[in-house]
């Protein structure tokens, strides 16, 4: 699509938003209603298409980890849309009374949203749930990785919504720079960091206020508190969720070093438990292209060359080629200058680095970029509060991984490198909301007791009341 092209379709619904600037909370459900069903009459199809894009990609795995939360976060804004709307009143200052105020949240205009291809549906909806809610129009770039589901996506959008109000775009990587470089009123992107700095530079000569959904090395941190069988079991199930290609995936495990051999028998019999023969097994998703299967492969021959050792299990070793699965391994002895210790994986590749107390955890993470989540692992809650205030993550999640992420009360987003602002149920309406002060008065004008001049006995009982 053309850069001309998509400016057309943003004049559009800029035209379509100003003749309609703040929709009721009816209109505002309405639009929700519709999506919501969309989803519902189509999911099946929607499956279907990202397992022809992936090669492989379960429906089950589709179902759970993207129609589900969508639907939820849904139904939750459903729920609670009216009071989000409702403006927010705040008393006054004695000096300024009597006055009053409150804060309106009002529809900022157009919003662009840019998707990844890792959950082609669900990082679609949620920010677009957000957005319609807040009373925006949207124009969603979905990845050029998933062609399948965004001719599919873009179809039923069509047939569902006006143009003016929702429109979706195809295109490749000359689209998403034109797209990002629209003057939208507000973008949200979710990718790579390195894709975000482009998208926040693009977004930056429109003055764009921008809410970037990163990623980064989420790092997992092993206490002895808890069976190691147990934190095998919750990370296997975390790192193996669309093998490994997640935002929010374990990258990388801080465990005692007397504690490694056995996490990784317990690690492996977990994933045979789950998947058996994960080549063989539907539920187990392929690494959805040559470029990533490419790059997943070179970082672990790097790492081995730099004197790692791989840990495949009872798994046939390597990428299997006909399939484009990957078995999930992990890693001992790792080179911390490699590239699987520099790099978000984003693939089932797992390193485990020895690591004695919980201060050289913290140090450790607190010595690189802040990660989306921190994962800790152990029931000793005196040991789990020592990382609460000295660590910075986007989240911080204990004894279990990625289910934050689907939890609508309360916020998602990074900090530093893995992000910036927050979406998801009320942060979200609020990200994609101006908070716009009313504050005012009527006919009695108690401020003329500060005009002019400064120096009256009025004036310095006043300074003498309030400056203490």
């Amino acid at each position: 699509m053309t850069p001309d092209m998509l400016k057309a379709r943003f004049d559009r619904q800029q035209a379509a938003y100003r003749l309609h600037p703040y929709p009721s909370l009816a209109e505002r459900r309405f639009r929700l209603q519709k999506l919501k069903q969309l989803i519902l009459d189509n999911q099946t199809a929607l499956a279907d298409a990202l397992n022809q894009d992936f090669g492989c990609r379960s429906k089950g795995e589709t179902l759970n980890a993207e129609v589900l939360p969508a639907i939820l976060g849904i139904n939750h804004t459903l729920r609670h849309l009216k009071g989000w709307m409702k403006a927010r009143k705040h008393l006054v200052p004695l000096l300024f009374q009597p006055a009053h105020s409150k804060v309106l949240p009002q529809p900022l205009g157009v919003a662009g949203i840019i998707v990844p291809w890792n959950y082609a549906l669900y990082l679609a909806i949620g920010p677009m749930t957000a957005a319609l809610a807040a009373g925006n129009h949207c124009m969603v770039k979905v990845s050029e990785f998933t062609p399948a589901f965004g001719a599919l996506f873009e179809k039923l959008i069509d047939e569902t919504f006006d143009d003016g109000v929702i429109t979706v775009v195809n295109g490749d990587v000359d689209t998403a720079r034109a797209f990002s470089a629209l003057p939208f009123d507000h973008l949200l992107f979710t990718g790579s960091t390195e894709v975000g700095k482009a998208v926040m530079g693009a977004a930056a000569q429109n003055l764009t206020p921008v809410t970037l959904e990163l990623g980064g090395k989420s790092p997992a941190v092993i206490d002895t508190s808890i069976p190691i069988a147990e934190a095998a079991e919750r990370l296997a199930f975390g790192k193996c969720l669309n093998a490994g290609q997640t935002c929010i995936a374990p990258d990388y495990i801080l465990c005692p070093p007397d504690r490694i051999d056995a996490f990784i028998d317990a690690f492996h019999q977990s994933v045979s438990r789950m998947y058996g023969k994960v080549i063989e097994n539907s539920d187990y998703s392929s690494v959805i292209n040559d470029r990533q299967r490419q790059r997943l492969n070179d970082w672990l021959q790097q790492a081995e060359a730099d004197g790692a050792q791989l840990h495949w299990g009872d798994q046939p070793p390597g990428l299997d080629a006909g399939s484009g699965k990957m078995p999930p391994v992990l890693l001992t002895n790792v080179s911390l200058d490699s590239a699987v210790m520099q790099q978000e994986l984003f693939g089932p590749i797992l390193p485990i680095i020895p690591c004695e107390t919980d201060l050289e955890a913290q140090r450790f993470i607190n010595s690189r970029p802040r990660p989306l989540a921190l994962y800790l692992f152990g029931y000793d809650r005196s040991w789990q509060a020592k990382f609460e205030h000295s660590t910075h993550s986007g989240a911080l999640v204990i004894n279990e991984a990625l289910f934050h992420a689907t939890l609508d009360n309360i916020p998602f987003g990074g900090v530093g490198a893995s992000g910036m602002g927050h979406y998801h149920g009320k942060a979200g309406f609020d990200t994609f909301s101006k908070l716009k002060p009313v504050v005012g008065k009527q006919k009695l004008n108690s401020l003329k007791l500060v005009y002019p001049p400064y120096d009256g006995w009025v004036q310095r009982q006043l300074r003498r009341f309030f400056l203490r």
